[in-house]
């Protein structure tokens, strides 16, 4: 199992163990991780599981996937050069320890 840390708005953390092939957002919802909404369910229609990758972790989270940047164009909170959508980002092995920052909205 890999971890990952979601870090919420005002600070405060969340670690989670997450399953290798699984997508942030499903660890995200699985464990009942706050401001994670992902109405669409993954499949890259609405931009409510936006989250901004630590810029520790930018170059091992990888670039967006194609379509990932006009979705992100639709995100409620401002966009950054770390953004993407979490259901883009697959959980592997090099991602354990990951850190994700929430927007303050998503909707």
């Amino acid at each position: 199992m890999v971890q990952i840390t979601f870090v919420q708005p005002d600070g405060s953390r969340t670690t989670v163990e997450a399953a290798v092939g699984a997508s942030v957002m499903e660890t995200a919802v699985n464990n009942g991780v706050d401001g994670i909404f992902a109405e669409c369910g993954g499949a890259m229609m609405c931009a409510t599981c936006h989250c901004y990758v630590d810029d520790a972790w930018a170059g091992k989270a990888g670039a967006r996937n194609e379509g990932e940047d006009d979705m992100l164009e639709c995100a409620a909170a401002d966009l950054r050069e770390t953004s993407r959508l979490s259901c883009q980002l697959k959980v592997s092995g090099d991602l354990d320890g990951l850190v994700v920052h929430l927007p303050s909205e998503q909707v």
